[in-house]
């Protein structure tokens, strides 16, 4: 009788995701925003490729375009992660993959 092969076991892995993502804060202005924001986004090993951001008066507003393809966790764990940084931060922070995005302001 032929021997069987090993049987291969899957590793549990992150979730993979794909596309990019829009990221939206607004709040009041204060030190370390940006730097809270992109440690969440390092720790979870999602690219930043564009940033813009403004401060009006006190008013602080911020837009990311994110690539996802890399993260090492859940799009629904990436987007708890960034509001409890934006709660500590006492600002509002928003992430929508860029296709609902695209969707949602289409004229």
């Amino acid at each position: 009788m032929p021997k069987k092969p090993p049987k291969k076991t899957a590793l549990p892995c992150a979730p993979q995701m794909g596309g990019r993502a829009i990221i939206t804060i607004i709040g009041s202005d204060r030190v370390g925003i940006i730097a809270g924001i992109a440690g969440v986004l390092a720790e979870a090993n999602v690219n930043i490729l564009d940033i813009s951001q403004s401060v009006i008066r006190e008013f602080f507003t911020m837009i990311m375009m994110v690539d996802l393809a890399g993260s090492a966790i859940s799009f629904h764990e990436l987007s708890g992660r960034l509001a409890g940084k934006g709660a500590e931060l006492a600002v509002r922070v928003e992430i929508q993959r860029e296709e609902i995005f695209k969707a949602m302001h289409r004229v």
